[in-house]
This record gives structure tokens, C-alpha cells and sequence, in this order.
């Protein structure tokens, strides 16, 4: 071999001492700070004796010592050696680490593989790991134990980046290279995904942090020309090697050439501080791998377990009875048979991979126990529901005791359920507390529901009790407006507000109110009986014309005794339409505001309304006749003591009303008028008494004449029994109340037919027997009456 311009250094010895002086004079003879990032980091592993210094040599050219086979299988390299590769584009440093597994350190003392191990790939950029062919497959030969503690330790020490994993399978045999890697990589993969990660990178892959590469290299000493062609042509995927795509593309968290020795030193130190790599060497490793292998074993067969499958399914369905005891009589077959397996490795790898048995099985097996719990939760809360419903409607039991019975049932039940459920392995680590916790949540939010339906609908009952107390005879009271409407209507208001506030409070207690929602519950009852007068007083404003016409035609339209007024002329007209209108507006006075209030009765709202009865010569709009509206109360938009909530009418409503009231009574008074004019001139139907006196004179001669001559006598007496018998029967008096036109015209429509009726009668009365006279007689006088 040619030598190399700078010399191999011993940066680590067998010690573990780090050699940072000759580090930095190296670094110096290379030139590496000149290099800046472009330069890579080679290392290799591998048992002892298997040629990697060997290896090195004859792919980078360096000159490391090899073993003499002459003397012996020994140990060559001893600690970590490092040179630089001759002819190879960009720098690249080679690392030769001392062999694992060799017999001068013994199986105890392995700490310094898995250091110097971290080590490499901690600074490397290249890990070559050397294996015999005949070894694919094996545990410890293949370096599996150790790469998987120094994957997991450098996952948590430090920031892990890209490196590349080349496996240079040794002595390779007929076995094809399509066989042997998918093997190894299958190997990396297994150590990868069993290493327990940070949280961070739980679910990173593989390739996000190695770039697995297998090659393959013929027998050195049987086929030294087959090796050598091989290894230059490896020699060359060197070249470039930090370019994109290159083994070392990836310079993630590469350091700068001036900055490696201090950087590798650094190292160095955190990874001699670790105590995790400090182990005990060959039966602790293996005790780790059987430990683990057994405890997976009984994970998948613990899945697999038709029994376990069974109770699985039934929690997805409902509540499982023994749950706690069959998963417990499971899982203590399943760690049974895995303490009877592992029962000869070392004790604390035994104990650490059954605690994880355990609790993996436990995660496993979690989803089926929350499945369950939840169910048994759904149940009790389905019950309390069922059994408050049950205790409400069939016992006189207060609300809020049924809550509390119904609640602490429900809660025992599932407390013995959550017993029932309990799993021995787990006791310390599942705690059904925060589903307990969510049941009482539920029952509360539930009963509060219920309660607030029930306080509801208790309220709904007394407001309609409320209601049906006061809201009829309120309306009768506005309706008949008497003087001390407002009196009595609060009066009424007060009782049987009382009444009902009692009878509320009664049925309260048993929901256990607090003092502030038994306030509320009497302020909304109290509201509710105002709201009540307020809706009647609002109906009877919206009909406030129609209400003063009729309290008009009631008041004007009949006498003291309540009976039809006959205008004659002993009325007074014009003072009972006074009467009237003010009676009116005493109406209008009543309903204009709400006088709830006590001292409300002293308001001006009917002395400012009357001021309207003497207007009937002023203005329509109520104002003086100069013109100003000053001095008019009804002037305003509000009453003088009423709030602007109690008011109803407003004054300018009012006076708008008024107006629309006096035209509309207007016809009334005017009818009344003409029937009282008409029953003046019905009494003058008569001819005055000197025209009486001046007949008399006129036909004093045909009276005498009369007088003289007897035979006019029966005719005279016929002719007055005809006029009595028309008289009577066309009833004149009445035709002739309104006038003697009308009473002329009404009298020709019926005087022919009464006179036909008459004479019949009296041709009856001459021929009919004097019974039959009798009768007949008497239903003339009943059909006269009748006519």
C-alpha cells in the first residue's frame, strides 16, 4: 500500500480517552478547515477479526494495521483510529473502530462497542458494517443487540440525521443479492421499529433517518483478484459522495471543517457520560431480545385468543358480566406462560419486558373496558331517568328528595358495576373515577333539565289559575266602567294574586329553591297578573268608539228604570245628552291608562276629559277660540300621573276619538229630536176649539133636523158603530203620534180593507145564532185586539 501524506491517529484509545490534541493536528494536516462542508465522514463496524482494517485499506487506501493470520486471531485495532482516504474527491475521513465481540474484552466488558459504536454514527456521514455472509441471519454476529441500544441512545442524545447504512456482506457465496437484501433490511427495519422513540418521532420512518445499502464482497484470500475488482468498483461510489444523491447527500447538521475536532470531542463526552450505555454485555443483550420476542409472542397470541375475541365483540354490543375477572384470568394465563419462558434470563430484563407485557396487553385491552364502562354508564343513566319519571308521577314525594333518591341508586348501581369491572393487573392504572365524575355530570344536567321543565310548567298552571281568577272579571269591570273601576280592580288583583302566590309557594318547596328563584318565581307570577290587566285594558282601549257609543245609547236611549225612552215633551234632550256624553267620557276616562298603582286615583285624565262635553261650539280640535292651545290639558302628548307604560290613549287619541264619537251619536240626537217634534204635532190632530164652537152654529140646523126626524137616529147610530168599529180597529191614535200627513197616508193604506171587515162582521153578527154571535163576536175582538 502507498502511504498517505498525514498519518493514522489514535482519536480514542482502548481507555476511552479522547485524544483531542492529535485530532486537531490532524485536522490541520489534511487541511479540513479549507474544505469548509465538503468533506465526509466514513466509519466502520464489525466483530473482530472479520477484516474491516483490511477492508479500509484496500477501498480507500489508507494504512491501517491489519491483522497478521500468521500469528494468530487477535486484536489489531484497538480504541478509534482515524486517516484520511488517498485520491478520493471530496476529503473523506476514514474511521476504524475497534472489532465487537472480542475475546481480549470478554463477554462483561462491551461498553466501549456500543460507545465507540454511537460514537461513529454520531459523527459518520458512512457506516460500513462488516459481516460475514454465513452470519446474515444470526443475532450477535449480525451487530443486531447492539445497533438497536445504540439507535435507541442516540435517538434521545442526540439530533438525528440522515446517515448512510452500508452492510458489506463478506465472503459472499452462491445465495444471490436479491435474497440476502431484502433480509437485511428486513433486520433494520425489526431493530428500528422495536427501539422505543421520543415522542416527537414515535412515528418517523426509517428513511428519514438511514439510507440502508447492501453490497456484496468475494473472499480476500481465495479470490484476491475478484475482491480487488469488486472493491474499486465500490471505491468509486465514493467519489462525490457529498453531492445530492451521493452515500453522504444528505449534510444535514454537518459541522464546518474548522469545527470537527471540537464537535467530535463534544461528542465524545456526552456520549462517556450516558450511563445507558454502561451494561452488562452479552446475557443482558440477550436477555433484552428473548425478553421482548417472548413478550410479543403473547402479545399476538393474547390477540388471537378466541376468549378474548369473544368479550371484545360484546363490549362493542353492551355491558359484559365478569369482565374484570374473565380479563383478568387472560391476561394471568398469558404473563403466566411468559414468566415460565423467561424464567432463566437475567431478572431485571425479565421483570422490565413482563411490566411491559403488561401494559401493552393493558392498552390493548383498554378500548374493550371503556367500551363497557361507557355502556354501564349509559345504563344507569337510563335508569335514573326511568325511576325519577316513576318516583314523580306515582308518589307525593318532593321533586328534589326523588332527585336525590333516584341519584344515589344510580350511582351505587354503577359503582358495583365499575367493581365488577375492575382488572387485577390494572387496579393501579385504570380508575373509573372520571366516568363516575361524567355519570353525576349527566344526572345533574338531566334533573336540572327536568326541573326547569317542572318549575316551568308549575308557573304555566298558576299564571293560567291566575288567568282564569282575574282576567273576566277585569273585563267586566272595564266594561262597565264604573267610577271606582281601578279600586276594584286592584283590590281584585291583590286577592287573588295572594290567593294564588300561597298556593304556588306550597308546591315550590318541593323542588328546594333557592331564595333567588323563589323570587323570581313570585316577581314573573306578580308580572304575569299585570300583564293579564294590561292585555284586557289594551282590548278594551282598541274599542274605545265602540264602548262610549253604547255606554251613549244606554245612558241617553233609556229612562231611570232602565226602560226604552218614548220622547215626549216633558224630555229634556239637550240635558240627557249632556248626561250622556259625560257618561261617555267617563268611560273613555276609565280606559284611557292603567291605574294600578294606588296613587294613581288622583290623576287628571277624566277632569282633562270633560273639558270636551262643553267644546261642542268650539273648534273641533279642542282649542280656544283665540286660537291658543296652552292652556288645554288634552293639548299633550302624556297624562299628567300616568307613566308612559300605563298609558292606553294618549290625549290626542282621545280627543281623535272624540270627534269620531259626536259625529257618529250625532243621527242619535237628531232622531230623538224629530220623534219628540212628532209626538208634540200627534197631539194636535184636533181642530181647535173655536173651530169646534163654529161647526156647532153652522149645523145646528141639520142637528135639529135630526132630532125632528127619528128615523135618522139608527142610521146615525149605525154610521158611529162603524166609525167605532174603524176606530178601534185601525187604531188612529197610533197612525197619528208622528203627524196628520203621515198618519193621513198610513190610515188610506188600511181604511178600505178595515171596512170590508167591518161590515162582514156585522152581516155575521145578524145571521148567526146568538152562541155562535157570542164566539164569533169574541174573535172579533181578538183579531181587533190582535190588528
Amino acid at each position: 500500500m502507498e502511504p498517505t501524506d498525514a498519518p493514522a491517529i489514535q482519536v480514542i484509545d482502548e481507555e476511552g480517552k479522547f485524544n483531542e490534541p492529535a485530532l486537531v493536528d490532524f485536522c490541520k494536516a489534511v487541511k479540513l478547515a479549507e474544505c469548509g462542508l465538503s468533506y465526509a465522514v466514513v466509519a466502520i463496524m464489525g466483530p473482530q477479526s472479520s477484516g474491516k482494517s483490511t477492508l479500509l485499506n484496500h477501498l480507500f487506501h489508507t494504512s491501517f494495521k491489519e491483522m497478521d493470520a500468521l500469528t494468530g486471531r487477535n486484536q489489531t485495532t484497538k480504541g478509534v483510529w482515524l486517516q484520511r482516504a488517498e485520491g478520493i474527491d471530496p476529503c473523506t475521513l476514514v474511521m476504524d473502530l475497534e472489532g465487537t465481540d472480542g475475546r481480549e474484552r470478554g463477554e462483561d466488558d462491551t461498553a466501549f462497542e456500543k460507545q465507540s459504536a454511537l460514537f461513529s454514527l454520531a459523527v459518520a456521514d458512512i457506516m460500513l458494517i462488516n459481516m460475514w455472509c454465513h452470519d446474515i441471519g444470526r443475532e450477535q454476529a449480525s451487530n443486531k443487540p447492539l445497533l438497536k441500544i445504540v439507535f435507541q441512545v442516540m435517538m434521545r442524545l442526540f439530533s438525528p440525521r440522515k446517515t448512510t447504512l452500508m452492510f458489506v456482506i463478506r465472503d459472499k457465496t452462491k445465495t444471490p443479492m436479491e435474497v440476502l437484501e431484502p433480509i437485511l433490511r428486513d433486520d433494520v427495519q425489526k431493530i428500528w421499529d422495536s427501539v422505543p422513540k421520543p415522542g416527537k418521532h414515535k412515528d418517523t420512518p426509517l428513511t428519514e433517518f438511514f439510507n440502508v445499502v447492501v453490497t456484496a464482497l468475494s473472499n480476500y484470500e481465495e479470490k484476491e483478484e475478484q475482491f480487488n475488482a469488486e472493491v474499486e468498483q465500490l471505491r468509486k461510489r465514493f467519489h462525490n459522495s457529498v453531492a445530492p444523491g451521493g452515500l453522504a447527500g444528505d449534510r444535514r447538521a454537518v459541522v464546518p471543517g474548522t469545527g470537527f475536532p471540537f464537535s467530535a470531542h463534544e461528542i465524545w463526552k456526552v456520549i462517556k457520560e450516558n450511563k445507558d450505555l454502561d451494561l452488562p454485555a452479552h446475557k443482558v443483550m440477550v436477555a433484552t431480545v428473548r425478553c421482548e420476542e417472548i413478550a410479543h409472542e403473547k402479545l399476538q397470541s393474547l390477540m388471537k385468543d378466541e376468549k378474548w375475541k369473544m368479550i371484545e365483540e360484546a363490549s362493542r354490543e353492551g355491558v359484559v358480566p365478569e369482565f374484570g375477572k374473565k380479563v383478568s384470568s387472560i391476561l394471568d394465563k398469558y404473563v403466566s406462560e411468559y414468566d415460565l419462558e423467561a424464567g432463566f434470563f437475567d431478572e431485571g430484563v425479565r421483570i422490565a419486558k413482563r411490566n411491559y407485557l403488561i401494559s401493552e396487553a393493558l392498552e390493548m385491552i383498554q378500548p374493550a373496558y371503556d367500551a363497557v364502562i361507557m355502556n354501564h354508564r349509559t345504563l344507569a343513566l337510563e335508569k335514573f331517568k326511568k325511576d325519577l319519571r316513576a318516583v314523580v308521577e306515582s308518589s307525593n314525594q318532593g321533586f328534589a328528595a326523588a332527585v336525590r333518591q333516584c341519584s344515589e341508586t344510580s350511582l351505587t348501581e354503577f359503582d358495583q358495576a365499575c367493581v365488577d369491572l375492575s382488572v387485577s393487573q390494572a387496579s393501579s392504572v385504570w380508575n373509573p373515577s372520571k366516568a363516575r365524575e361524567k355519570l353525576k355530570r349527566d344526572i345533574d344536567a338531566h334533573a336540572e333539565s327536568l326541573r326547569a321543565e317542572a318549575l316551568q310548567s308549575l308557573k304555566s298552571k298558576y299564571e293560567k289559575r291566575l288567568e282564569d281568577a282575574i282576567a273576566d272579571p277585569v273585563a267586566a269591570i272595564l266594561d262597565a266602567a264604573p267610577a271606582d273601576a281601578w279600586a276594584s280592580i286592584r283590590v281584585l288583583v291583590e286577592g287573588d294574586t295572594e290567593k294564588v302566590t300561597k298556593a304556588l309557594l306550597e308546591e315550590l318547596t318541593a323542588f328546594e329553591p333557592t331564595e333567588d328563584e323563589e323570587k323570581q318565581v313570585l316577581s314573573d307570577l306578580s308580572e304575569h297578573s299585570r300583564a293579564i290587566v294590561v292585555k284586557k285594558a289594551k282590548e278594551e282601549a282598541s274599542q274605545a268608539l265602540i264602548r262610549m257609543k253604547d255606554r251613549f245609547n244606554n245612558i241617553f236611549g233609556h229612562d231611570e228604570d232602565s226602560l226604552p225612552r218614548v220622547w215626549g215633551e216633558e224630555h229634556n234632550v239637550r240635558a240627557i245628552t249632556k248626561s250622556a256624553r259625560v257618561g261617555a267620557l267617563k268611560m273613555l276616562a276609565v280606559i284611557a291608562a292603567i291605574r294600578l298603582n294606588p296613587n294613581s286615583d288622583q290623576d287628571s285624565v277624566e277632569g282633562a276629559l270633560m273639558t270636551l262635553v262643553g267644546d261642542s261650539d268650539s273648534s273641533s280640535d279642542g282649542s280656544s277660540v283665540d286660537g291658543s292651545v296652552s292652556s288645554n290639558p288634552l293639548a299633550s302628548s302624556t297624562w299628567a300621573g300616568i307613566a308612559p307604560e300605563d298609558t292606553m290613549l294618549t290625549p290626542s287619541q282621545c280627543r281623535s276619538i272624540w270627534r269620531q264619537f259626536r259625529a257618529e251619536t250625532e243621527y242619535t240626537i237628531s232622531q230623538a229630536l224629530s220623534a219628540q217634534e212628532a209626538k208634540r204635532q200627534g197631539n194636535a190632530w184636533l181642530p181647535p176649539p173655536w173651530a169646534i164652537a163654529a161647526m156647532l152654529c153652522l149645523g145646528f140646523n141639520e142637528i135639529m133636523a135630526v132630532l125632528r126626524n127619528p128615523i135618522y137616529l139608527p142610521i146615525v147610530f149605525v154610521v158611529f158603530l162603524i166609525a167605532k168599529a174603524l176606530w178601534v180597529q185601525l187604531d188612529l191614535n197610533r197612525h197619528f203620534q208622528y203627524g196628520v200627513l203621515p198618519g193621513i197616508v198610513s190610515v188610506s193604506y188600511r181604511f178600505l180593507p178595515s171596512v170590508m171587515q167591518a161590515f162582514k162582521g156585522l152581516t155575521d153578527a145578524g145571521t148567526v145564532k146568538p152562541a155562535e154571535f157570542t164566539n164569533s163576536n169574541r174573535r172579533n175582538e181578538d183579531k181587533l185586539a190582535y190588528d
